[in-house]
């Protein structure tokens, strides 16, 4: 028989983008948490663990003003921007940070199920445990404690409905609002897991592909 050309297709379902955070971005960020978690009057007004749906220790917005001083504001933009032009071949004009805000996360603490408002949101690690403990079962592990995991659809034959994330510092993933994500539980560390997100509109007439 001779030798077969083959192409593996997988174009369904949505896109996700995976990008490096700048270590200077990344230390902007942290030394800017680690400030504003001793600051108990600033703590209090930057709260927001009242507006999203985690079961963890802390869960604050960044501040506008940071959002632009830090570079976070430009790194957010110009990867979106790239992303959507590969994925769509146009360029957007309209890029509004909605909001962006961080989570401490400590051992059995969890994000649920849930999805983001806007058009476009993303979820990226800013500091790790150095273990996320051990599983009660060894065998036939579903999950890892700590992950991150996006869902979309069922799981049907030759299409899964889950992509499991390792976390890793640095690593930024942008997607669109509606996919659904959750963050499973670790244990046996009383170190924090620190992640960061977004949501951001970008032009209306890119992302309402139904039309007016």
């Amino acid at each position: 028989m001779k030798k077969l050309e083959t192409k593996v297709i997988k174009t369904f379902g949505p896109s996700v983008l995976k990008v490096k955070i700048p270590k200077n971005i990344i230390d902007n960020i942290n030394f800017y948490i680690d400030e504003l978690v001793q600051d108990k009057i600033k703590s209090k007004d930057l709260s927001a663990g009242n507006k999203l749906v985690g079961d963890v220790t802390q869960e604050f917005n960044l501040e506008s003003e940071f959002i632009n001083k830090s570079g976070w504001y430009i790194f957010l933009a110009s990867c979106v921007n790239k992303w959507i032009e590969f994925e769509t071949q146009k360029k957007i004009k309209n890029f509004k940070i909605l909001n962006s805000w961080f989570v401490r996360q400590f051992a059995n603490e969890y994000n649920p199920t849930h999805w983001h408002g806007g058009h476009i949101s993303g979820a990226g690690f800013l500091k790790l445990p150095s273990t996320f403990g051990e599983h009660t079962q060894k065998k036939n592990i579903k999950y890892v404690g700590g992950n991150l995991q996006l869902i979309h659809g069922s799981r049907m034959f030759l299409s899964p409905s889950t992509l499991d994330i390792v976390p890793s510092v640095g690593d930024f993933y942008f997607f669109p609002n509606y996919l659904m994500h959750t963050v499973f539980p670790f244990k046996d560390s009383n170190e924090e897991r620190r992640s960061i997100s977004f949501n951001a509109k970008i032009d209306e007439e890119i992302y309402n592909v139904y039309g007016s």
